[in-house]
């Protein structure tokens, strides 16, 4: 390669690491007793009271103080068919949600991703406040109920607390319901009232209470530097037809306070490439705002995000207000169950969760290429195998688009003699080279752009599939090639290194380095016979090998599933190439050798 072309080379591949490391780094019903239709109380168990405490917490002290006696802390368990779900008495909130059919190095994946100091899922605080917790110790029930469309699993904490400024003593509540089926949708009841049934003015700041959910939504991990892996929050209002990603001020704080009637809140959610929380109001119009931070950290949970529901002041004896949430994958089978009634265990309709997953435009082909997926993996239970029959599938779907462009490609390389000649003739003359080169093309009925029409055609095919390999929650877990590819949502690692790599990290990859080479081979058979323009070697170099360079870097730590399929197109191109090129290298010249026969025998029926 000349100097202007590795010139080049580095350029692009240090703005396009520059570029990506920026973008990075900076940028229903009621459920409790009286409010669900109860058929048969199967069993009760009650936290029984240890001690006597009127010591006021330093958090919320300034507006009101527990009162009572001080319950046990201890946390407990309760699972359905696929969650394993733990609560803390201490806030009456859940320290963890595990997710049984969603498995990380063979255990039950944790959805909720938090330090053992940090705030649990769930937590109430004062009015529009983030910062001080109500984590008093809570009492507690646990009931099994049964209901209209199944069973669930009722959580009744509860605490009476003292309002400092009136002396009224009021009850919260706070009411989880766990579905005994295989649902991730739970309901939380805020239920907080007084006990004298006189009013009491719930508004702090012009709020009554913040609901949280977070830190973190999991699986686990070290950083999200990485463009494979990221945590969003999205917001669906009534007057928008689809979600939209919140941006974060310069604080890391975002927050929107509705001022019309019909930007209400349908949901909020807080999501990854596979598992989301949601987090829906069921109570219509109570929602005074809503916010979202996101902090990063050096230790522990390196970037924790809290999304908060912020309930509108009152002024009441009572106040009861539903919520519902989402807690589990990005699958849609899941996620469309809360748009009909009759498919939920809480008659949730018409919520739109399909919306939360992080799909593109081309949603509807994903849907499509994940059906095709999946019943090749019925049939070969191996999803790398999958990807590979899957790739040959859509290059003898795309054959027809690509035959015109390879048969030009292989018939240009057979045309290089030619275009040698034609070099030869001016060689100091590029103007001329274009000149002839066009007029032979024309003679030859080559038209070398031709070649862009079918990639463009391509083009949403491939955005799909990369859409479908790198967030289909299918392939966490999955294994390819035991010993090597164990994990095809994920990068594969053959060595750690002692050190870091600048840009790469400490892990060596294989797979993108051998698609880097994969896609050099197949750019420089596709060029075969193409540098016929004068001026352009340059360019072709950078086509050949500028481009995969900076591909190698974009895809270092790309999943294992993606670049299995963009090696195997890559191989899959080249054979089907050589083997244009040796057919059609072979027909041209047949073909040339006729011409030049008859032009001999018409130069001799000529002299005679």
């Amino acid at each position: 390669m000349d100097r202007n072309t590795v010139i080049a080379i580095v350029l692009s591949a240090i703005v396009i690491i520059a570029a990506t490391t920026i973008q990075a780094v900076f940028f229903t019903p009621e459920i409790d007793q009286n409010a669900i239709d109860v058929q048969q109380t199967v069993e009760t168990v009650e936290n029984t009271a240890i001690s006597s405490s009127t010591e006021a917490s330093e958090a919320y002290g300034v507006l009101f103080k527990e009162t009572g006696t001080e319950p046990a802390l201890d946390k407990f368990h309760i699972e359905n068919e696929v969650v394993d779900i733990t609560f803390n008495p201490e806030g009456a909130v859940v320290d963890s949600v595990r997710l049984k059919e969603h498995k990380t190095d063979g255990q039950p994946s944790e959805f909720i991703f938090r330090d053992e100091d940090s705030v649990g899922a769930f937590m109430l605080y004062a009015g529009n406040d983030r910062t001080n917790p109500i984590d008093a110790s809570f009492n507690y029930s646990v009931k099994e109920l049964s209901v209209e469309n199944g069973n669930i699993t009722q959580v009744t904490f509860y605490r009476d607390f003292i309002d400092l400024e009136t002396g009224k003593t009021f009850t919260i509540s706070k009411i989880f319901a766990i579905p005994q089926n295989d649902e991730y949708m739970i309901q939380l009841v805020i239920d907080i009232k007084t006990s004298d049934g006189s009013a009491i003015p719930l508004s702090f700041n012009g709020y009554s209470y913040n609901l949280s959910f977070g830190p973190q939504v999991g699986p686990e991990f070290e950083n999200l530097s990485s463009n494979y892996d990221y945590r969003r929050v999205g917001i669906l209002r009534n007057d928008k037809g689809s979600k939209t990603n919140v941006k974060y001020d310069k604080n890391g704080v975002y927050t929107y306070i509705p001022e019309e009637a019909d930007e209400y809140l349908d949901w909020m959610s807080l999501g990854g490439k596979y598992f989301v929380a949601i987090a829906i109001p069921e109570t219509d119009g109570i929602i005074g705002a809503y916010s979202a931070t996101n902090v990063t950290k050096d230790e522990g949970v390196s970037q924790e995000n809290y999304i908060y529901l912020t309930r509108e002041a009152t002024s009441s004896s009572s106040v009861k207000d539903v919520y519902s949430y989402y807690l589990g994958p990005q699958s849609s089978s899941d996620l469309v169950k809360y748009d009909r009634a009759q498919d939920n265990i809480f008659g949730l309709s018409e919520h739109r969760l399909k919306k939360a997953s992080d799909t593109s435009w081309l949603g509807w082909l994903e849907t499509i290429l994940k059906w095709c997926l999946t019943m090749i993996y019925k049939v070969i239970p191996n999803y790398g195998v999958a990807i590979i029959i899957m790739t040959i599938v859509i290059k003898l779907i795309l054959h027809p688009l690509t035959k015109r462009s390879m048969e030009s490609t292989a018939k240009m390389g057979a045309l290089q003699p030619k275009i040698n000649e034609i070099k030869e003739k001016f060689p100091d003359d590029p103007q001329a080279q274009n000149v002839a080169m066009a007029k032979l093309y024309k003679e030859e009925n080559i038209k070398p752009m031709s070649s862009c029409w079918p990639m463009l055609i391509q083009f949403p095919i491939l955005i799909a599939f990369y859409g479908l390999l790198n967030n289909n929650i299918d392939l966490r877990g999955a294994m390819f090639i035991p010993g090597w590819i164990t994990d095809l949502s994920i990068p594969e690692t053959i060595y750690t290194l002692p050190f870091n790599i600048p840009f790469l990290g400490n892990k060596i990859h294989l797979l993108p380095i051998l698609y880097t080479i994969s896609m050099i081979f197949s750019m420089k058979i596709t060029q075969q016979g193409t540098s016929a323009a004068a001026g352009q070697a340059g360019m072709m170099n950078f086509m050949t090998y500028g481009m995969p360079i900076i591909f190698f870097f974009i895809l270092y730590n790309a999943p294992s599933g993606l670049l299995v399929y963009w090696s195997a197109m890559n191989v899959i191109s080249i054979g089907t190439q050589i083997y244009v090129n040796k057919k059609k290298g072979s027909q041209f010249k047949l073909e040339e050798a006729k011409k030049e026969a008859d032009r001999i025998a018409s130069k001799k029926k000529k002299r005679r």
